[in-house]
């Protein structure tokens, strides 16, 4: 049995009946001082303001550091994977078995050069976009129908730069104009969660 069917049939077990219930919440971003606060680790950011307001606590496990929070009655298992972007997969990967998180219940939060910064974009499925962990995460589970959370990061820079812009802090106004933005995203993933993608889609994209 291959990966997607397996991630399918574990909602499907009269055993699992909770499992639908339970959500895998991924920020995506580089772990170590030197990424802190990095455009590419915006992902980071907006779960590391998840867990400050639900008051969870980090613990570094298997391939990621791992915390738990609990909404109406749903179970968000969220998780900042130690892998490094590109590799993001193998995390998503792990977890999403370990936890028997069913497909439609994954969503994965992850910074975008495409979008302005101060904006906010759900989407159910999609290309990677040349996004490296998004490619990733799409290889490894075998599919890119899941949903994803995009935090703009804004383009400004040179043709060529772009790692070296991703890769380098938000300058002060960038970061005030993010500030609203990481708020919105936790207040989208409770909904997602609560009341399902297309509710959060309507309520918070753009």
């Amino acid at each position: 049995m291959n990966l997607l069917k397996r991630l399918f049939s574990c909602c499907k077990s009269a055993d699992d009946t909770d499992d639908s219930m339970k959500y895998l919440i991924v920020g995506l971003g580089n772990v170590g001082a030197e990424y802190e606060g990095t455009r590419h680790n915006a992902g980071f950011m907006v779960v590391d303001a998840l867990a400050k307001e639900n008051e969870a606590r980090w613990t570094l496990e298997r391939r990621a550091y791992r915390t738990e929070i609990k909404v109406k009655g749903r179970t968000l298992v969220v998780i900042k994977p130690t892998t490094y972007m590109n590799l993001s997969g193998e995390a998503v990967r792990y977890w999403m078995q370990s936890e028997k998180v069913p497909l439609q219940n994954l969503l994965v939060v992850v910074d975008d050069i495409a979008l302005p910064i101060g904006t906010l974009r759900i989407k159910k499925q999609g290309g990677a976009g040349g996004h490296n962990g998004l490619l990733n995460i799409e290889s490894l589970l075998g599919t890119a129908n899941y949903c994803r959370m995009r935090v703009g990061v804004g383009n400004d820079f040179a043709r060529g730069r772009q790692v070296e812009y991703v890769l380098s802090p938000f300058a002060p106004d960038d970061l005030a104009a993010l500030a609203p933005v990481v708020e919105k995203a936790c207040m989208a993933i409770k909904t997602f969660a609560t009341l399902g993608a297309d509710r959060a889609m309507n309520l918070y994209n753009g």
